[in-house]
């Protein structure tokens, strides 16, 4: 009897899905993306802990974490009574929330990339001496005067 070992066939997209997550700026991504998230609890207390308080303040006492329609069920002073009680809400407040921690995030980012990307060009804008010239560069500059010399 022979034995015939039968080759377990991967298809080209496995090696290539290999390739595509070794590359370096793939796994600079996934570095951003969980550093990204952590950012985003700092900012997430950062709105509904500190910024939001304020604008209630400023608004006459406004929570917003607290500004929701009912459209079905009981009428609750809170959101949080409201979902309890089964009530179906529009969560206005918690929107809102949303978009204050994103624009904190965006505004954060473009002022983070913004210097990043001055560093950047006054670390490329720092002019190089030139190299110092070479034995031979030195010697055929030497050899081009002479011969300029001798035909004028």
């Amino acid at each position: 009897m022979s034995e015939t070992k039968h080759k377990l066939h991967t298809p080209g997209w496995v090696s290539d899905f290999q390739k595509f997550i070794m590359r370096g700026n793939v796994l600079d991504l996934a570095v951003g993306v969980v550093i990204g998230a952590a950012f985003s609890a700092i900012v997430g207390s950062a709105v509904k802990d500190i910024l939001t308080p304020f604008i209630g303040l400023i608004t006459g006492g406004v929570d917003f974490s607290n500004l929701f329609i009912t459209l079905k069920g009981p009428v609750k002073d809170t959101l949080a009574e409201a979902q309890k009680a089964g009530a179906v809400t529009v969560n206005i407040g918690v929107f809102l929330n949303a978009v204050i921690q994103f624009l904190i995030v965006a505004f954060f980012i473009f002022w983070l990339t913004r210097i990043l990307s001055k560093l950047n060009r006054k670390q490329e804008a720092a002019p190089e001496a030139p190299p110092a010239p070479t034995k031979e560069e030195v010697l055929l500059t030497e050899i081009r005067d002479l011969l300029a010399q001798k035909n004028s």
